[in-house]
């Protein structure tokens, strides 16, 4: 067994692919920099980002690969599930070394997959744009929190720059600890320190009342009466409605609060 630790970024894992065939010597699994070593293995080498080769392993797949499937390899990435890393690494050393298009051979398992983990984000992009729920400020800026399986955010974020943009809002993801800012003019990637003051409402995602605009609550309140008057009771599906809206965003939904 070959074992590659590397630092688990997008450019990390290119550079992986130009050193496996540098080597000649190509993985069977991929740890990080911080992960421990299994007890039996047969060679382990760690892998410095370089920029220079990373870029000429894109540039490599740019021949071989699509504009569409170049975009789905970049969201995939995004997937950040255990298989995610080692899944891509296979689908670069077989879309180099096919004399045709790979992308739609779904007979082949690591294909198949990649376009099965694709999906997997691009549905998260989707209920992102469904689900997040906004609280105005009291300096009028739109505040909404998330908490995205998938770390999706950057996928979703121009759709709210589309629809709002004569807004200021804020849409922060608190599992990754990151957001994106819009001031009306421009989106910029903001993070927020733990120690901050400003962090206090992003323990909950909720803004504390001080915060909000004064006509905040009353908004609240009429949005789940409407929610709540137009439930049909014989018509209550609680598990089509879990499938539709899951469990895991209710924390953040208004007119699922108390």
């Amino acid at each position: 067994m070959c074992i590659v630790q590397f630092d688990f970024t997008f450019e990390g894992l290119l550079t992986v692919v130009f050193e496996a065939y540098a080597r000649r010597s190509f993985p069977d699994r991929l740890l990080s920099e911080a992960e421990p070593l299994p007890l039996f293995y047969d060679q382990t080498y760690c892998v410095t980002t370089d920029t220079r080769k990373a870029e000429r392993v894109w540039r490599g797949l740019q021949k071989k690969l699509s504009a569409s499937a170049l975009q789905a390899f970049m969201e995939v990435w995004l997937a950040e599930e255990p298989e995610t890393p080692l899944l891509l690494f296979r689908y670069s050393c077989k879309a180099i070394e096919a004399t045709g298009s790979i992308e739609t051979n779904f007979g082949d398992p690591v294909v198949l997959e990649f376009s099965r983990m694709w999906k997997r984000v691009d549905w998260e992009r989707t209920r992102l744009m469904q689900f997040v729920r906004f609280q105005k400020a009291a300096d009028g800026t739109f505040f909404a929190a998330v908490e995205p399986e998938k770390n999706a955010l950057p996928l979703a974020v121009e759709h709210f720059r589309d629809r709002f943009a004569d807004q200021r809002w804020l849409i922060y993801d608190l599992k990754r600890c990151y957001g994106f800012y819009y001031d009306g003019r421009e989106l910029r990637k903001v993070t927020v320190e733990a120690g901050d003051a400003r962090a206090r409402h992003l323990i909950t995602g909720m803004l504390d009342e001080s915060l909000m605009d004064r006509e905040e609550l009353l908004f609240q309140n009429l949005w789940k009466t409407y929610f709540k008057a137009i439930c049909i009771k014989e018509r209550m599906n609680p598990r089509k409605q879990r499938q539709d809206m899951p469990v895991r965003y209710w924390k953040h939904l208004t007119e699922k609060q108390p």
